[in-house]
């Protein structure tokens, strides 16, 4: 009888610049996946909570929120590109296509855009990559690039470093129901704020949200619900065995949870009243997250413009910034731990409020 030890995840000489992976097994989005993270990022925006809301505007169910989505999406790679990785460096031209409804399966690519070994410390690197999710009917809902700091397998290993001659471009809008004035949308407008139609958004203002909420160790259980296997996130043991090696020398919660946690904090002043996300240019994690941090965020509003061919929209360019507050000589300092650049659909008082 052998005794097989299997490792799972690539490490940094593993990657091969215009390598595609077609991950593993996919995800349906059930009910109960759905409802745990709706209601874990205090959401408040009707299309994710009220399916007689959603189906009003024209789309087929409750709309599955857009941090939901992107954590599917990027999980749903982690087991290739980044399970032996030592942090999430950025996120790139996140872009958004066809609405996900609860019972929607996303299966998911990845490409190899780029590998560069550190010119300071040998043992890691970082791996440039896009990743696409789709649907069932192979509609594209999510397109991004990312940076991912990976560690090697052996520190002496020869790691074949470049990028492409250029990216990859994936066809990725948005796709929203059309406005229709034969629908009594302004009977439904009780249902969101006054104060977060397009009219209400002011270039230079800057919201700090009210609400925080503190991550447990219910991050692990979360985690898992997505297929997320990177370890840093769910074991100690791993951790325990080189604590210098790791953040903090503890679990570090997975980024997508403040991700989605920020998105959702900030909806009752920012989403109320929007449509969709359209894209995130850049984002970034900017300090780590542990169990038993409260998570706040503000959002500035850097822009306004017109939604092209959509005179019932406007499209609010935003950045979210999420952070938390850590005890030091006896005071509480304010730390930053997630920026993001949004834009976003909203709808314009005049076409869907009587107010």
């Amino acid at each position: 009888m052998a005794l097989i030890k299997r490792h799972k995840g690539n490490f940094l000489e593993d990657f091969r610049v215009g390598q595609v992976f077609r991950h593993k097994v996919g995800k349906t989005i059930t009910e109960g996946l759905y409802n745990a993270f709706t209601e874990y990022d205090m959401t408040t925006n009707p299309l994710h909570k009220n399916r007689r809301y959603a189906e009003a505007y024209g789309f087929s169910g409750l709309v599955v929120t857009p941090g939901l989505v992107m954590n599917i999406v990027f999980s749903q790679s982690v087991e290739d590109i980044s399970e032996n990785a030592r942090a999430n460096l950025e996120y790139i031209n996140m872009r958004f296509g066809a609405p996900v409804y609860i019972g929607d399966t996303i299966e998911v690519t990845s490409t190899v855009l780029g590998v560069k070994p550190s010119g300071r410390e040998p043992d890691r690197g970082v791996a440039h990559v896009q990743t696409t999710g789709r649907n069932q009917k192979q509609e594209v809902v999510l397109t991004y690039e990312r940076k991912v700091q990976v560690w090697k397998r052996d520190v002496r290993a020869d790691v074949q470093g470049g990028t492409v001659d250029s990216i990859p471009h994936v066809p990725c809008d948005l796709q929203l129901p059309a406005y229709d004035g034969r629908r009594a949308y302004e009977e439904l407008a009780h249902l969101t704020s006054n104060d977060t139609y397009f009219e209400d958004f002011t270039p230079g203002d800057l919201i700090e949200h009210s609400r925080g909420r503190v991550v447990t160790t219910e991050h692990v259980a979360l985690t898992a619900m997505l297929d997320n296997t990177s370890q840093v996130h769910c074991n100690q043991y791993l951790i325990d065995l080189q604590p210098e090696k790791y953040l903090g020398g503890q679990l570090v919660v997975y980024g997508g949870i403040p991700f989605n946690l920020c998105l959702g904090l900030s909806c009752p002043d920012i989403a109320d009243n929007s449509l969709g996300d359209i894209i995130y240019p850049s984002g970034r994690h900017t300090a780590p997250v542990f169990a038993g941090d409260t998570v706040f965020a503000s959002t500035e509003i850097r822009g306004t413009r017109d939604y092209p061919s959509r005179p019932d929209l406007g499209i609010v360019a935003a950045t979210v910034r999420g952070h938390k507050f850590v005890r030091k000589d006896g005071r509480f300092d304010k730390v930053e731990i997630f920026y993001l650049e949004r834009e976003i659909a909203v709808k314009r008082r005049s076409h869907y409020s009587r107010g």
